[in-house]
This record gives C-alpha cells, structure tokens and sequence, in this order.
C-alpha cells in the first residue's frame, strides 16, 4: 500500500499558516483543531516550513515570555522532509522512525497534497492486522 491510500480514506485537509501570523496565533490554531503541526505556507499550496508544538515549546526555552510575539517564521523548522502519494507506507513509516517525525507533508509536482501523522501511520497498519487476524480466523474456522 501506498500513502494515497490513507489520504483517500483520511481525507487531504492541510491546516497552513502563513509565516507572518504570530506564533500565539498558530498556538491558538493548534490547541482549537486539536492537531500537533501547521504547514507553514504563503499560499496554502507550497511548503516553507512546520510549526510544531515542540518547535513553540523550545521556542520559549529560547524566547520565553515573549515567544507568542514572534512570528512563525521566527522559529518554523525548515529543511522538512516530505513524501509523495506514491511512496510505500513501509518506506515513509521507516523514515518517520529513523528521524524521529511526527508529521509528514505529502507533495505531488511541487504542491502539498496532505499531511500524514504517527497516529495516521499506526491507525493504517492497525487496521490492517486486524483484517488479517479476521481472514485467519475465517480460514482456520472454514477447516474445521
């Protein structure tokens, strides 16, 4: 399997912020929709970076009180890795593990398409023992 299949059955929402915004802002956003990372984005369609809750918090360890005056792109992490829809969901859950990531931007032709998180890789590969602990089942009680 690949990531387009947990967006297809996820869905393609990307929460963005752009750069300017305050990072109060940003926090306010992350703590409303419940979600751990924004895509920093000037359009909503490329990426310039990702604010994370651990970006905000060593963010204050840095610039304490002041930290919610600062805009995104003061402290947004750059250099991120992405994945495309095509990539296997074995080789992206190796990469999140091996860098330790917790949120992933999936890019087609340059573009964000989506965003996959830890949570979103463990759902997918739980559901699929389930199925197969259920076709086992079936099959073992199909010869008796």
């Amino acid at each position: 399997m690949n990531v387009s299949h947990i967006l297809k059955t996820k869905g393609s929402d990307i929460m963005t912020v752009r750069p300017s915004e305050t990072v109060q802002n940003a926090a306010m956003r992350l703590r409303l929709k419940g979600v751990g990372a924004l895509i920093v984005s000037r359009d909503g369609l490329t990426l310039d970076g990702i604010i994370t809750e651990r970006a905000i918090s060593d963010g204050v360890a840095v610039h304490g009180s002041n930290i919610g005056d600062l805009h995104v792109s003061d402290i947004m992490i750059t250099g991120v890795f992405t994945c495309s829809p095509e990539d296997s969901i074995a080789n992206v859950a190796r990469l999140m593990t091996h860098r330790r990531l917790r949120h992933l931007p999936v890019m087609e032709g340059g573009r964000l398409v989506g965003i996959l998180s830890v949570g979103d890789i463990l759902k997918y590969r739980l559901d699929e023992v389930t199925l197969e602990a259920q076709v086992l089942q079936d099959v073992a009680i199909a010869h008796r």
